[in-house]
């Protein structure tokens, strides 16, 4: 009976080991832009991740159901355009005012979901968070990079939703390695098309090998394994931390020094996500 245990990692430690894995990858990401672009780095980080994947999980296609397929093709066409259109927004605008505009996506998951007072607590001052952290005084920010980032919000949005519905039949380890087929798939032709993998070397493949490690194949597994003991409601508030996480990030690798609000913006999200997990724990005993 327990030939299909795994190890299981609690929805809490998971999503957060989720946010520094992508934020590690972030930084691989930063380095390759210039060389590979936007678009071939992304089909490079989902074509990768769903070869690790299925050599790892050997997901039998064939033993899909039809129900499982319906929900699973959605699931990994908003995890590929998701992906995708981020990283061509942050070619177009600053990597944390990308992640914070990327955010509305789940925020706009959690307000929906949520049914009590303290929720809307967590809500309210991740929002504020956000706020501080968005650079309101327009000095020439890309507006096409700031559309494509609400775009890439609303994908996080979709993927969260239907991450959430499919973790209740599918296997999580399947789930993410079919998803990630069908988000190649959708990538492969901007991928391909941009010309950028006409560039890549040995040593930069090895650099792509880390990235779909760190930005998809463990993330993505982990998060959906989360999503099958947590609300969705309640991870979206926790993912409050990713523009917390961005930001100090910034900070210690690429130098990027935070004003005084933007400091504040980090405590209301940390604030945030704290509130949820004490929230998450009550529900889950």
């Amino acid at each position: 009976m327990n030939s299909n245990k795994s190890i299981t990692i609690p929805p809490i430690p998971a999503v957060l080991l989720a946010i520094i894995s992508v934020q590690g990858g972030a930084a691989i990401a930063k380095g390759l832009f210039p060389i590979l672009g936007a678009e071939s780095t992304a089909f490079i980080r989902i074509g990768l991740s769903a070869i690790i994947l299925m050599s790892v999980n050997r997901t039998k296609l064939k033993n899909l159901t039809s129900e499982q397929w319906k929900a699973v093709i959605p699931y990994g066409i908003c995890l590929g355009l998701m992906n995708l259109i981020f990283y061509m927004a942050i070619k177009r605008i600053p990597l944390g005012l990308g992640v914070t505009l990327e955010f509305v996506g789940p925020l706009i998951v959690a307000i929906f979901g949520s049914k009590r007072i303290q929720d809307y607590l967590w809500i309210f001052l991740a929002a504020i968070g956000i706020a501080l952290i968005a650079p309101w005084a327009n000095q020439g920010i890309d507006l096409v990079g700031v559309l494509l980032a609400l775009a890439a919000g609303g994908f996080w949005a979709g993927y969260i939703i239907l991450g959430g519905r499919i973790s209740k039949i599918m296997n999580g380890g399947d789930a993410v390695t079919v998803g990630m087929l069908f988000a190649a798939i959708v990538v492969a032709p901007f991928g391909i098309g941009s010309g950028g993998l006409m560039h890549l070397t040995p040593v930069l493949l090895l650099f792509g090998i880390a990235l779909a490690l760190l930005s998809s194949a463990i993330p993505f597994t982990l998060e959906i394994n989360a999503l099958r003991q947590m609300p969705a409601r309640t991870f979206s508030i926790l993912m409050s931390l990713e523009p917390a996480v961005a930001a100090l990030n910034g900070l210690l690798i690429l130098h990027e020094v935070l004003t005084f609000y933007q400091w504040v913006a980090v405590t209301c999200v940390i604030i945030a996500s704290a509130g949820a997990t004490l929230t998450t724990r009550k529900a889950l005993v």
